[in-house]
């Protein structure tokens, strides 16, 4: 009896090698599409936030030219209108170095966590 399992097994994947080359051929191109989709996705999202850095940075450049010369205006000197400036864009700065962790890491966190969770029931919806 043990010695017809064996003959039958082969004899099973004899007859079924061409269905298992198929399955593994279409698994794998599956998560090759995943893959691509995950590196569109990411790429996506690079480009989205390199044109906001982008954008942000003209802005706070612009920004921070016509609040200097509003308070050089105001204060008579160029000195002391970029100098105020300059010290509130520090004070900005140290700010977003304190609160880093509450404004930017545990957003992206959750952000990551979400969208993969999201990316779990896609692939369950498609078994």
């Amino acid at each position: 009896m043990n010695q017809s399992q064996p003959d039958n097994l082969g004899a099973f994947i004899a007859e079924n090698k061409t269905l298992l080359k198929e399955y593994l051929e279409t698994r794998l191109e599956i998560y090759r599409l995943q893959g691509l989709r995950l590196f569109a996705k990411s790429a996506g999202y690079f480009a989205w936030i390199l044109l906001s850095l982008f954008l942000g940075f003209l802005f706070f450049l612009f920004g921070g030219l016509m609040i200097a010369y509003w308070f050089s205006g105001l204060f008579h000197s160029y000195v002391k209108g970029f100098g105020l400036v300059t010290l509130l864009i520090l004070v900005v700065f140290v700010l977003l170095a304190v609160f880093r962790k509450a404004l930017f890491v545990e957003p992206v966190i959750q952000t990551i966590i979400q969208n993969s969770k999201e990316e779990d029931s896609d692939d369950e919806t498609i078994h």
